[in-house]
């Protein structure tokens, strides 16, 4: 079973799609965010999506804004947070998956993979937000009737005009009356978030390339190279609403957060592939081990990361670093 990453909050709700077309329904004009329904947030300011338009018969463009600073994913050293990608990436994924293929706000979107290859010179922060736009194509789209069931959908991205990454979003769909069976009593979310054990302490963030402990999800183990995931379902930004289960993109942190612990100096991960197998409860320790695996040419060092429960494979993780540039 596929780890279910992006649990909508509006479980109980039903949300009319309608009052505008999959090609977009914004005045050029006009510049704000999508509805934050359409993403799975709660907060306004988690919303990074300004708008989206078809390209083509299978092909979709959708513009972002990512700000100048951050609580969680600010830029490092002049840099964005590559981890920023992912959840842009994220977002246009849940928001195509409503407004072009008309899955109901209330249906889980569970991932399967996501990954990024990037150029970090196109990362560089300028002092105005950056201007994302993300060009996606559908491919593997397969249907149950007209209900959308799994997508996996290929990004071209590019940043202030610059060619930026390549992403691929591989996940599926479900709905409330799948879910619950796939999650039986783990799927209360009330009764899951009261299992939830208490919060470890974190490694020192300087380690992770962090400056506050909250930001850190990571806690120590008696072996360098091996850590308890730290779930603090009080964090802002990766618990904007409540789940059921440690949720991707707490995951994905945690790969970028052990391959930086991994390899010496300040890094940046210049790709990252992560493979989810199944869900990360909230009532058991997870642990997070890293083993660097190679190191290329131009100083690339390739660091693989894995996240167990209960001595079980619950996320995979091929991270390549570089040094971060001066």
């Amino acid at each position: 079973m596929a780890s279910a990453t992006l649990t909508p909050y509006l479980r109980d709700q039903r949300h009319d799609l309608g009052g505008g077309s999959a090609d977009g329904i914004r005045p050029s004009s006009l510049t704000t965010t999508v509805p934050r329904e359409y993403v799975h947030r709660n907060a306004l300011s988690e919303v990074f999506l300004t708008n989206w338009r078809r390209g083509g018969a299978d092909t979709w463009v959708v513009s972002a804004q990512w700000p100048r600073a951050h609580t969680f994913y600010g830029p490092l050293h002049g840099m964005h947070d590559p981890i920023l990608l992912i959840e842009t990436v994220r977002q246009a994924g849940i928001l195509l998956s409503h407004v072009a293929h008309r899955v109901p706000l209330d249906h889980p979107i569970i991932w399967q993979r996501v990954r990024y290859d990037l150029a970090p010179q196109a990362l560089r922060a300028a002092q105005h937000p950056a201007e994302v736009e993300l060009h996606i194509t559908d491919r593997d789209m397969v249907h149950r009737g007209k209900r959308l069931v799994s997508a996996l959908q290929e990004f071209r991205i590019r940043c202030d005009g610059a060619e930026l990454a390549s992403a691929t979003l591989d996940y599926s769909c479900h709905s409330p009356a799948v879910y619950r069976r796939l999650r039986g009593e783990y799927g209360d979310l009330a009764l899951a978030n009261s299992r939830t054990l208490p919060v470890p302490e974190a490694v020192s963030p300087p380690l992770v390339a962090r400056e506050h402990d909250r930001d850190v999800v990571l806690s120590p183990t008696d072996r360098p190279d091996r850590w308890q995931l730290r779930v603090d379902t009080s964090h802002p930004v990766l618990f904007d609403h409540p789940v059921d289960h440690a949720p991707g993109m707490l995951m994905v942190e945690a790969a970028r957060q052990a391959a930086q612990a991994a390899t010496p100096g300040v890094t940046l991960p210049v790709s990252m592939e992560c493979s989810f197998s199944r869900y990360a409860e909230l009532d058991a320790p997870s642990w997070v081990q890293a083993r660097t695996t190679g190191r290329g040419d131009d100083d690339r060092r390739q660091v693989e990361v894995t996240v167990e429960q209960h001595g079980q494979p619950v996320v995979s993780a091929q991270v390549s670093c570089v040094p971060s540039p001066p």
